[in-house]
Order: C-alpha cells, then structure tokens, then sequence
C-alpha cells in the first residue's frame, strides 16, 4: 500500500529508530528520507534506494565513519546530504562524492583526517566544527567553482588562505574562522569576489594588511576579521562596500583614524575596533542619517581622544525605541538559497557586566556602547539619554569630567552601567533609582560625592560598585553622611591645591638671613662673649633688677657683701682662683649668698652691688639634707 511512498519524514519528534531493525526496502521509491533527531546510533541500510536524492540523517548519535557506499545511493544521483549533529570520526575510501551532490553538510561531528574534497557541483559545502588538521588544498577553488557557501570554520586547518579561491565567484559567504591559518589575504580574494556577502576569517594568524582591493560592486554585509595580526590602515576602497552591516576588525594591530570611510555606510549595524591602537578624534563629516541603525559600537581598549560629540549620538536611531527599520528581523543574518531557507548566522564578542560574552545570534533589539579604556575627555553629553533602547553603556577607563547626566534615567532598558575611572565630579543623580532593570552597575574610582540615592534597585549593589569616591557617602558603603560632609566644590578644591611658591621662597630667605646671624654666635667664642656683655647691658638699663635673686636659709633672708660688678674677660686663670677661694670659703663656714646671672658656659658671673656675706657653722649632712634653699627670679 504505501510502495509507492517518494518521501518519509520522521524528523524532530520524540520518535527512537532502530536502524538495525528497519527495513527501507518496501519503500523503493523513497526519494527524499528525513530522520533528524531520532537517536539514531548507526546508518540505515540504504543501498538499495535507488531514487533517492536528499538524505537527512542530522542531530543523531552515529558513530564512526562515514561509509564509502552512501556516495552511492540514488545510482549516483545525490543530491543533498545532511550527516551534521553526529559523533562521526572519519570518511571510509574511497571517497567518491557524486556529481551531482549539491549539499554536502558535515558540521559538529568529530571528523578529522584527509580533507575531503567536495564536487565540482556543490553549492553548498559546510565542513565547520570538525577536528580536521590538514592545510587547505590550493586547488580547492576549482571544487568551490560554482559554491554559493563554504564554510571551514572551528577546526584546525593550518596553511595559508589558497588563491585559487578567487576563481569561486559565484560565492556569497566564506567562512574560515578559528583555525590556525597564516600569511595573508589574497590580493584577487576581494577584488573579484564581487558577489560575496559574507568574509569571515576571524581567530587566525593572518598577518599583513587589507588589501586595498574592494571592488566598486562590493557586496559585502559582514566582514571579521578580529582576533589576527593585521595591522596598517582600514582601506579606504572598504567605502565601496555600502551594504555593510557588520564590521568587527577587533584584537588586530591597526595603527589608523576613526574608519571615517564607512560614514555612507546607512545600513552599519555593528562595529567593533576594539584592542587596536586606533587613534584621534570620533569625528567625521556625518551625514544626520549616517549610521542610523546602528544598535552596537565597539571601539574599547584603543588610543582615541578628544570629546564625546552629541551630533553624533542622536543619529543612532538604531538605539532608540521609535525606531521601525525592518521591524520582521529579529536578529542580523545573512540569507541566500533564499527558495530552501538557508542563512548565515552572524555572531559578535561583546564586554558586558565585566564579561566577555559572544553573542550567537545578534538581536536587533541588542544595543551597546563600549568606549572604555581609551583617552576620551570632556562631559557625556545629555543626549545619550536618548538612545532609549541601549542595553549596555561602558565609558570606563577614561579622562571623564563634569557631573553623571540626569537624563541617563530615561534608558529604561538599560541592564549594564559602566562609567568607573573617570573625573566624573558632582552627586550621583536621584533619576537612576528608576533604572530598575539594571543588573551591573559601577561608579568607582571618580570624584562623586553626597549621599548615594537610595532606591529599590540602586540599593542592591556592593560598595565596590562605589568605591574610589571619598566624598560618597550612604549605604552600601560604611561612611555614614553628617552635615560636615564635603561638597563638590571642595573636594574638587582639594584636587587644586598648588604651593605658594612666593611665600616658600620668602621663609626661606628669612630662614638663611636667621643662620647667618647665629651661626657665628654658636661657634665663634669671641663673638658669642662680646653679645653676651652687650646684651646683659641692654637688659640691665631696661630692668634694673634684672638678674638679682634672694636666698632663704633656715628660714632667713639674707644680704650679701658687696662684690666687683664686672670681671675682665681676658683674665680666665683669676677666675679659675676665685671659685677656688669661694670654695675654700664655703668649708670654712663662709657664706656669700650673692644674686647671678651665669652665662651660657657658666664661666661668668654678674653681681648685686649690694652683697652682704654672713659667717656662720657649714651646715651638717643631716642639716644641709633637711634645710631648704629656696632662688627666687624676678
């Protein structure tokens, strides 16, 4: 009854095949056989299908290799073939692919070994996600003649890029991304393949620089070459290719300006020139409506300067919600085979929340802004409040001045917000309390100050997210506010304190003036005697009881004898006899309690004029240890 059946699709049901149970031979004019996703471990018997021409076998679980008599089915009439999603290792010889095999797809297996070169007919060849090893045939354009797709991404190919490629006109996408592939980028490569929409040769070693080869009928809509070594300019010819929508050069060596030649470039929707050493102004002659829909720039971890120009930011109506350009897309790709629905998915490594993530399918409705770690200056300009739709903002790692715009409150959709390391000054504005859908947050490392706004959402981020700023204050971080706290203007004060040079310079002249006078009365003898004599005077005229004191002895006031107001300064050796006729004097019971005023080397004594000298016992031990001796000073 169902002898007659020419297509069986079980395809991406809950169904488990036995392929060694089935028999297929009642069906002997099956031309098209779909088993996707039937926990398939091993090839159904298909030899005997001779009118088969499409076979789908994808997302299985068969092993091993693939056999050599599956070349065979239909009498040699194949046309597609569909072994993706499989734990396959190898390719049984011989290997002789039918001419007429259209769709050959071997992705996500575990292939490894001879590279296994397509037919001659085959548009479309998807050898990706593979553990081959091997350099890449030279001759492989003449396999690829009439190829609308080849794809030999994720795998390990080694080698250069083969020229003969060129010869494959007919292709609109290449994909040799993430392999280990080395030299450069064939001259002929973007010069005749005019119809090419997709260049992907990202994560290689390709070296050197573009080639200045676009042609006038350039095609292009994705071009990555990120993760290489190619340095030197963006060639100005790229401004020929007017349909890109996605350019990611990032993690090269290009030394250049801003890419001003993709400013006619209206339909760009992702750029990327991060970790370059990319250099000068964000300034080109733009159109209002040059880069209308662009929804992600990357351009993190370069050299540019100067200001963040607001002109240019209100005309990426891509990140804004009222924009309605191609409302049906709902994520980039690039579509060709248009009647069977194939497309080129485009990828993109994005920095968000303090990760690197990459972003499989880039949604439309996914905006960015990453200008970190660059030389920007100046304030955010008020009209980023705007761009109503972006997701993701990074100004970190810059010379930022001025205060946190108030209309960044208006992002609703905001979910990652980066503006660390800068000279942002000011108060951290009351308006991103609203931000409830933000997920990542950090402020650190500015000049904030007041108290931090406090908010449902704002509320659940660390002190970390706040650290670096000493005039914050508020929870989460653990300096409570007061009324001392500093305001704005003094902490940016502080930040402008210079020395006073002129009063620097005038103490230190008083200084050395001051050394000079002293320094000769602290080592010169002579001179220090002389100021001593001059100075005692002067005080003597001024207060005429200047230097006299009394003596309290048990319980007595007494007078001294009168005794020479002066002493020759040159007679040091009578001096010397004079203490000793005192001393003498003082164990002989002799007492001349006299007033003095000794120098600064206690040599020199100056006298009462009215001493008067007592004779009485020394005192004993005992007594002199009980007695008091009381030396008043006026």
């Amino acid at each position: 009854m169902l002898s007659n059946l020419t297509r069986l699709d079980l395809g991406h049901n809950h169904l488990s095949v036995d392929a060694s149970t089935i028999s297929l031979s009642q069906f002997p004019h099956l031309s098209r056989l779909t088993l996707v996703s039937c926990k398939l471990s091993e090839f159904p018997n298909l030899r005997n299908q001779s009118k088969m021409t499409v076979l789908d076998l994808s997302n299985n679980l068969i092993k091993g290799d693939i056999p050599s008599w599956i070349w065979n089915i239909g009498n040699g009439g194949l046309a597609q073939l569909n072994l993706s999603y499989n734990l396959l290792t190898g390719l049984q010889k011989p290997i002789n692919m039918p001419s007429s095999l259209s769709v050959l797809d071997l992705h996500s297996n575990r292939l490894q070994g001879e590279f296994p070169l397509p037919s001659v007919a085959s548009i479309y060849v998807d050898y990706s996600s593979n553990n081959f090893q091997e350099t890449i045939p030279l001759n492989i354009g003449n396999f690829a003649f009439y190829a609308l797709f080849f794809s030999l991404a994720n795998n390990g190919f080694t080698g250069t890029i083969p020229a003969s490629l060129c010869n494959s006109t007919y292709l609109q996408v290449l994909d040799f991304s993430n392999n280990k592939l080395n030299g450069s980028i064939p001259v002929c490569l973007l010069e005749n393949l005019t119809g090419l929409g997709v260049l992907n040769l990202g994560r290689n070693h390709i070296a050197g620089d573009i080639p200045d080869t676009f042609s006038v009928n350039c095609s292009l809509k994705t071009l990555d070459l990120s993760n290489n070594n190619i340095g030197g300019n963006i060639p100005l010819s790229l401004a020929n290719c007017r349909s890109l929508e996605v350019v990611n050069v990032g993690n090269n060596n290009f030394d250049d300006g801003f890419p001003c030649m993709l400013k006619n470039s209206s339909s760009l929707r992702v750029l990327v020139l991060r970790n370059n050493r990319f250099h000068g102004e964000l300034r080109c002659s733009m159109d209002k409506e040059s880069w209308s829909n662009l929804q992600i720039i990357d351009i993190a971890s370069n050299n540019f300067s100067g200001e963040l120009y607001r002109k240019y930011i209100t005309s990426w109506k891509g990140m804004m919600l009222d924009n309605d350009a191609q409302p049906r897309r709902n994520h980039l790709r690039f579509a060709f085979l248009n009647l069977s629905n194939f497309y080129y998915q485009d990828t993109v490594s994005v920095t968000m929340k303090g990760l690197e993530l990459e972003l499989v399918k880039i949604l439309t409705v996914f905006t960015a802004i990453d200008f970190s770690c660059n030389n920007l200056s100046g304030e955010i300009p008020e009209t980023v409040g705007d761009l109503s739709s972006l997701y993701v903002l990074n100004l970190s790692h810059n010379a930022l001045s001025g205060v946190i715009p108030s209309s960044i409150g208006n992002l609703k959709q905001l979910g990652s917000l980066d503006l660390s390391t800068n000279q942002l000054t000011g108060e951290i504005p009351n308006e991103l309390t609203s931000l409830t859908f933000l997920s990542f947050l950090n402020l650190s490392y500015n000049n904030l100050v007041g108290m931090i706004p406090t908010g449902t959402q704002i509320q659940t981020f660390s002190a970390e997210s706040f650290a670096g700023n000493p005039g914050l204050c508020g929870f989460p971080l653990n300096t409570r506010c007061g009324s001392n706290r500093p305001d704005s203007e003094s902490v940016a004060g502080l930040k402008r304190i210079e020395f006073d040079w002129q009063s620097i310079f005038t103490g230190v002249g008083y200084g050395l003036g001051a050394a000079l006078v002293i320094a000769p009365l602290a080592f010169c003898k002579k001179w220090r005697e002389e100021c001593n004599d001059k100075f005692d005077k002067f005080l003597k005229q001024m207060f005429p009881r200047y230097g006299f004191s009394y003596i309290r002895y048990d319980g007595m006031v007494e007078a001294v004898e009168k005794v020479e107001d002066e002493m020759t300064d040159d007679d040091d050796d009578e001096d010397e006899d004079e203490e000793e006729d005192i001393g003498d004097g003082l164990s002989r019971g002799r007492y001349c309690v006299f007033c003095t005023k000794m120098d600064i080397q206690i040599k020199k004594a100056m006298h009462n004029p009215k001493c008067t000298c007592h004779f009485s016992s020394p005192p004993t031990a005992s007594s002199s240890s009980s007695s008091s001796l009381l030396v008043k000073y006026h």
